[in-house]
């Protein structure tokens, strides 16, 4: 404590010394210290008397922002005068994580900053410690949405995001004896110093009401409750361009007027602050509860307010940047990418604007609207293709229930007088599912229909929709689907995040044009047998193992060993990702080495497991395996005999920032759903991209990343999708003869082993041939054998030091396809159809 005290008056001596003036555009350290005097003083959020580092990060933040301010200023005029068509990628989800290291390394100023904050008494890598991530997603869906705002700013794209502003995000995990804990995110319990309020950008957002006819016979949504919807701009920054662009994010408040003041000093003060209380709870929360009316009616509140906020603001821009327009030019300014079905009420919205408040006709409205909006899927799974119920929505949006009705109709009249062939798939292709027991609007119909262009994430994912899925919409519009393999930012998640092995990359291609070019990796293909690169690429591994190493003690409190293989699976937790499989084969391994004489043990691979991700509040079984993982590792890392040849960690709160950590320090990473159930899969690209090798199965983007690095240097094992209906339905037949090693380890979980914790539920699901959470439905039992013949496979790669050096070097060198600068060049040219719109 005194030493902090001591440090604290240190730096606000050093910080005394710097003049304080306001330089936003300088390069020199001297300079820029000076401009981050300047915030301490003039933009104060803290007591004057503090500089800590807490203090110094605000300052630094705002600082930087200066500058991303003048970019985003000078990228704005650029756009609005050259009148580019511009895409808008609407999301409920950006996993932005940190914004610091990213905003400097794309300015190219880090080193600059460093030596700025040296100087002020601050080392960069521990002010950067203080930023919380952005509480703004969950999983896959918002860090993919997040690198392609990367990629469109690098690429110079004339592009924007569109988000909400949640408050509290999903939620922060805590662990505890009893399992997964959810606390509310507290990254704006402060404040963000990267958004800026636009004050001035505001509209009004209508929920429930009724619908009128006007005497011409127009129609106009009125009544119900409206609240208003305010801008926040985050700025984009490219890499090494001058091109800044925004995530713009909502956030809903009520007006003055809302505020009932008769009724507050009557001391009915919910009452009078009704509608305030209303709009807060719409960017409170990420996916909030749905398992009530309430709750549903929330979650497609967001998904409204998120479609008609960011629809009017494109809409304004339109009309603002050439008067005179025609409606026609409409589809060749605007591209409106949804993605997933969250944002799906943009279409009927978009209509809706078009004819209730612009006047067209519906033939129009319907031509722009099928010439401005496409749609990605990001998913197979029943329960993730949204359908909400007509009763929920005639009642949230009455207009646009009418406009939906007209949109199913009108394309089944389409089937029925251009392909009668088709009449008996209507049923399955209508938008409306008008089953009297439970009537819904099925949301990706809609999007298909709706869409001018569909596309799937992976080659694997977008031939399923082709062949299942959607094949009668594909026999009625064979150009409609396409594929658009994902891919990942190199700047975040190699040359910020590893900077080690990015020196040495830069030094054997000799060049560092492959930050924007990763097709230049490939040029490493040569050097993967040389000892001397070998062993630099070893030195960097054993560098980012230490670091997490040490990251793994400070929050878990349990010590790993940098020599073992650092074995890590990271997502969000869900049966289909099985991370069952994983802790039952660690399950497996534990049981073994326990059985092993103290020689037999010393001729395994050590082996450190580390598992990290969330799982959804009201999901039990993924909470039960949380649970089961956090129990096995409390076991064997307090187990004397055992300890020194296996870890089992769970890395709490899995984010951005811990991502950024465990991958730079992985080694072998496990991609193992069910074959044909993940679309894509990106954390997949970014441990192959930083050296790791994958244990998978062939599902989502782990095909095309086999293809490119080389059959040879990935662990596959597991049924394919083709196998994968006929293997349940041999499941239901009775047919299955589970593995005695599979039984084995169910069977030690049952021993008590781990504690008193009742797992016959989980289990369960394991068990049987039929029945709802029964029957194993994600083949776990199946595909146990052939896992651990590739984790052995795996142990013994690793003990030839020499031939797992070469593997990893051939993974990152195989890994240039996977770059988002590549999708959103192929999304730009051949969905959006926008260019390169550069600000000089």
């Amino acid at each position: 404590m005194a030493d902090a005290k001591a440090n604290g008056k240190n730096e606000a001596a050093k910080l005394a010394k710097i003049p304080a003036a306001a330089n936003p555009l300088v390069n020199e350290p001297s300079a820029i210290a000076s401009n981050i005097s300047y915030h301490v003083q003039y933009s104060p959020h803290f007591s004057p008397t503090k500089f800590e580092p807490e203090q110094a990060f605000f300052a630094t933040a705002e600082s930087v922002r200066d500058r991303l301010i003048q970019q985003w200023n000078e990228t704005y005029h650029h756009f609005n005068k050259v009148d580019p068509k511009q895409t808008y990628y609407l999301s409920m989800e950006f996993l932005q994580g940190r914004t610091l290291t990213n905003a400097i390394g794309s300015l190219d100023i880090q080193n600059a900053y460093a030596d700025a904050l040296n100087n002020l008494g601050h080392v960069l890598e521990e002010i950067a410690e203080q930023e919380k991530d952005a509480a703004l997603g969950n999983g896959g869906l918002g860090r993919l949405a997040s690198c392609f705002l990367d990629s469109m700013a690098t690429l110079n794209l004339p592009a924007w995001g569109y988000g909400l502003r949640y408050r509290y995000g999903l939620f922060k995990q805590k662990i505890t004896k009893q399992g997964q804990e959810e606390v509310a995110e507290d990254w704006l319990e402060k404040f963000s110093p990267w958004e800026v309020v636009r004050h001035d950008v505001v509209f009004p957002v209508r929920f429930f009401g009724s619908v009128v006819v006007n005497p011409n016979g127009t129609r106009k949504w009125v009544g119900g409750e409206v609240v208003q919807a305010v801008a926040y701009d985050i700025p984009i920054p490219g890499y090494k361009t001058k091109n800044t662009i925004s995530l713009r994010l909502w956030d809903a408040k009520a007006s003055a007027e809302d505020f009932n003041l008769f009724q507050f000093n009557d001391g009915q003060y919910e009452s009078a602050a009704q509608l305030h209380s209303r709009a807060q709870q719409i960017c409170a929360v990420l996916y909030p509860g749905d398992s009530t009316e309430e709750g549903k009616l929330l979650r497609l509140k967001q998904q409204f307010f998120l479609c008609s906020a960011s629809l009017q603001d494109m809409i304004l821009r339109f009309k603002e940047r050439k008067s005179g327009r025609q409606w026609s030019e409409f589809p060749s300014k605007v591209a409106v990418q949804l993605n997933d079905t969250h944002p799906t009420l943009a279409i009927p919205e978009l209509m809706r604007l078009l004819m209730d408040e612009e006047g067209l006709g519906w033939d129009e409205a319907w031509d722009i609207t099928t010439r401005t909006v496409a749609y990605t899927n990001h998913t197979v799974l029943p329960e993730a293709l949204e359908k909400w119920s007509q009763a929920v929505m005639w009642k949230l949006l009455p207009r646009h229930m009418e406009i939906i009705e007209e949109i199913d109709k009108r394309f089944i009249a389409m089937v029925r007088s251009t392909r009668s062939d088709l009449e008996s798939k209507i049923p399955s292709m209508c938008i409306l599912d008008n089953n009297p027991k439970k009537p819904v609007v099925r949301m990706a119909n809609l999007c298909v229909v709706s869409a001018h262009t569909v596309n799937g994430v992976a080659q694997l994912h977008s031939d399923i929709l082709k062949a299942d899925l959607f094949a009668d919409y594909v026999s009625l519009w064979p150009n409609k689907l396409q594929n658009k393999t994902n891919g990942i930012t190199p700047r975040r998640w190699l040359r910020f995040c590893n900077p080690e092995l990015s020196k040495i990359i830069t030094k054997w291609l000799k060049t560092d044009q492959w930050v924007t070019n990763l097709d230049l990796l490939v040029g490493l293909h040569q050097f993967a047998d040389n000892t001397e690169l070998q062993a630099e690429w070893e030195s960097a591994k054993m560098a980012s193992k230490k670091h997490l190493a040490d990251y793994i003690w400070r929050v878990t409190g349990v010590t790993i060993d940098p020599n073992s293989l650092f074995d890590i699976q990271v997502k969000r937790i869900h049966e289909y990702k099985r991370q069952l499989l994983n802790i039952l084969g660690a399950i497996y391994r534990y049981k073994k080495l326990k059985e092993m004489s103290p020689q037999e043990r010393k001729k395994t691979t050590p082996r450190t497991i580390m598992i990290g991700g969330k799982a959804f509040a009201t999901y039990t079984n993924a909470k039960r395996i949380v649970k089961l993982v956090n129990d096995v590792g409390e076991v064997v890392n307090t187990d004397p005999e055992v300890n020194s040849y296996l870890k089992v960690v769970f890395v709490p709160n899995y984010n951005v920032s811990v991502a950024e950590l465990l991958i730079p320090g992985s080694e072998l990473s496990q991609h193992i759903s069910t074959a044909g159930m993940e679309a894509s899969g990106t954390s997949n690209m970014k441990f192959s991209l930083n050296g790791c090798l994958i244990i998978g199965t062939l599902d989502g983007a782990n095909v095309e990343i086999r293809q490119e690095i080389g059959e040879e240097n990935f662990f596959l094992f597991g049924a394919v999708a083709e196998q994968v209906p006929k293997l349940r339905k041999e499941r239901e037949d009775g047919l299955f003869k589970p593995d005695p090693r599979f039984e084995e380890a169910k069977q030690f979980i049952r021993s008590g082993a781990f504690g008193s914790y009742d797992y016959n539920p989980l289990l369960d699901s394991l068990e049987g041939n039929t029945g709802y959470g029964r029957g194993d439905y994600f083949l776990v039992g199946y595909d146990f054998p052939s896992y651990l013949e590739a984790q052995d496979r795996v142990d013994q790669a690793y003990k030839d030091r020499k031939k797992w050096l070469k593997m990893s070097i051939l993974s990152t060198a195989g890994s240039g396809k996977f770059s988002s600068d590549r999708t959103i060049a192929q999304y730009a040219k051949e969905i959006w159809n926008i260019t390169e719109c550069r600000t000089a």
